[in-house]
């Protein structure tokens, strides 16, 4: 999997592309940890290139979710892919996050 981050004045964007599964969590969360402060603890996470996700993914996007709500922040979902989508809406986690396309006027320009 690759991530890419950028920061902005209130959030930081961080891009992912590939398989989010079990061998990825702990790059993952190397990242995004770092990441999270108070007073920037909004991530925007923009999964368009995201093609598969597993369990271990998905615990990993509650924990990373969890600890931006204790920065006083939060996780926004941006450009979910159809197969991520799919597993957030049967897994019911799509009410956990707020998801948002590139085009919403609250969403960063897309950084893929």
């Amino acid at each position: 999997m690759r991530i890419r981050t950028e920061s902005g004045t209130d959030y930081t964007a961080v891009s992912l592309a590939g398989r989010f599964d079990a061998h990825e969590t702990a790059g993952f969360r190397v990242v995004v940890d770092a990441l999270i402060r108070p007073g920037h603890a909004t991530l925007h996470l923009d999964l368009s290139n995201v093609i598969f996700v597993d369990s271990s993914a998905l615990a990993e996007l509650l924990r990373v979710q969890k600890a931006a709500k204790a920065a006083d922040g939060e996780v926004i979902l941006v450009n979910v892919s159809d197969p991520v989508r799919i597993i957030l809406e049967l897994t019911e986690l799509q009410q956990v996050f707020t998801l948002k396309n590139s085009g919403d006027p609250t969403s960063p320009s897309s950084s893929s």
